[in-house]
């Protein structure tokens, strides 16, 4: 089967770097198509996945746009449409990754005549996409042969939106278990490093936005003992430069400056996990999935995460991790606390966490549901 797959980011988010996974068994039999060039064309490279440009202009579309925005979008699309109905022709299927590669990808579907299949990666709701873009979606995504939604919480908002729920497919990211089996001694090095020992490291591991709540993992540090740190891996991506400001000037007023650390993007994230006590997730709106948290899992990790969307079928509170209520930093405070004072308790969460994610979430077991639901198209 040779699948021409489609990604609107040049940079490396949860999507692209679940698509590498997808890639790889079909990398003899595969292309994938960027509409930007960036660092995840090279990511690819480094893979051994066959990777191509196919436009250099920005497509002015985002999550919040409105209809106008929208159709002033599509004299940027046709060249690229084009580009994309040529490529596929010597495909058998398109594969799209992302919501403007989904829109591209149904057009190019019906006029090369290949079937199309979508990635659904998002929460289609209000919170996160604007009505007209909800409805591109759905409408797009209505024309595809099989919508694979990464959780049932996608799956169920993509379907109170309007999605067909008969060719719906629930297939959770997959990840290799070795990739987070951490040597003691590098843990050991990189705690010294970051300047981190004799603390209770809290980690934090998203870009720094509004809805990724890092201003409350802060607000919640006021009512942790001084030896509680937290290491903010991470940065501003969409034109959040003012979050980031905002969070500085929230650690100056707080007297937080010696308990945070800015580490920016980075690319050693196991090692960095494998560092924390405690990993936090914080977003104030309903996770997709939450690859953050299944990461931390898998590097035997504590997990602390916001209770909703796709977060909530990945832990069980008091089981494998923890659950508090979004945007509540007192909830999150206690967690913290009770990690920090029960240590027992929080190893034995931590272990448990590490196998059930390790049997979940495995990316051979995960290509092979893939792989079989391709095989029925």
């Amino acid at each position: 089967m040779k699948i021409l797959f489609l990604d609107q980011s040049g940079k490396p988010g949860g999507a692209e770097l679940c698509l590498i996974d997808i890639a790889k068994p079909y990398q003899n039999n595969c292309l994938v198509g960027l509409f930007a060039d960036g660092s995840f064309k090279s990511l690819l490279a480094e893979n051994h996945i066959p990777v191509q440009v196919l436009t250099t202009q920005n497509i002015q579309v985002r999550k919040d746009s409105s209809l106008a925005q929208g159709l002033g979008s599509l004299r940027q699309l046709v060249p690229l449409i084009a580009k994309v109905v040529q490529t596929a022709r010597a495909y058998d299927l398109i594969y799209a990754n992302t919501q403007k590669a989904l829109v591209v990808g149904a057009i190019a579907s019906f006029l090369s005549r290949r079937p199309l299949v979508y990635h659904l990666h998002d929460i289609l709701s209000p919170e996160h996409f604007s009505k007209i873009n909800r409805r591109i979606a759905v409408t797009a995504a209505n024309r595809a042969s099989l919508v694979i939604a990464n959780s049932q919480a996608s799956k169920t908002a993509f379907i109170e939106a309007g999605g067909r729920a008969d060719i719906s497919e629930v297939v959770y990211n997959g990840f290799d278990p070795q990739n987070y089996q951490i040597d003691e001694l590098v843990v050991n090095q990189t705690r010294q490093q970051l300047g981190l020992e004799g603390k209770f490291v809290v980690g934090h591991f998203s870009r720094l936005a509004p809805w990724k709540g890092q201003h409350i993992l802060i607000e919640a540090l006021v009512q942790c003992p001084q030896q509680v740190t937290v290491i903010l891996v991470g940065d501003a991506l969409f034109g959040e430069q003012e979050y980031v400001q905002n969070l500085h000037q929230q650690i100056t007023t707080l007297g937080l400056e010696n308990q945070v650390k800015f580490l920016g993007f980075r690319s050693d994230i196991p090692q960095l996990m494998s560092a924390c006590d405690l990993i936090a997730h914080t977003s104030t709106a309903a996770e997709p999935f939450g690859r953050v948290i299944v990461e931390a899992m898998l590097c035997g990790k504590p997990v602390v995460a916001a209770k909703a969307g796709g977060a909530v079928e990945l832990v069980e509170h008091g089981i494998n991790g923890f659950l508090v209520t979004p945007g509540k930093p007192q909830e999150l405070a206690q967690v913290i606390n009770d990690c920090l004072h029960d240590s027992e308790n929080t190893a034995t969460i931590a272990n448990h966490a590490r196998i059930t994610a390790s049997q979940r979430f495995d990316v051979t077991n995960i290509n092979q549901q893939i792989a079989q639901l391709l095989t029925k198209l």
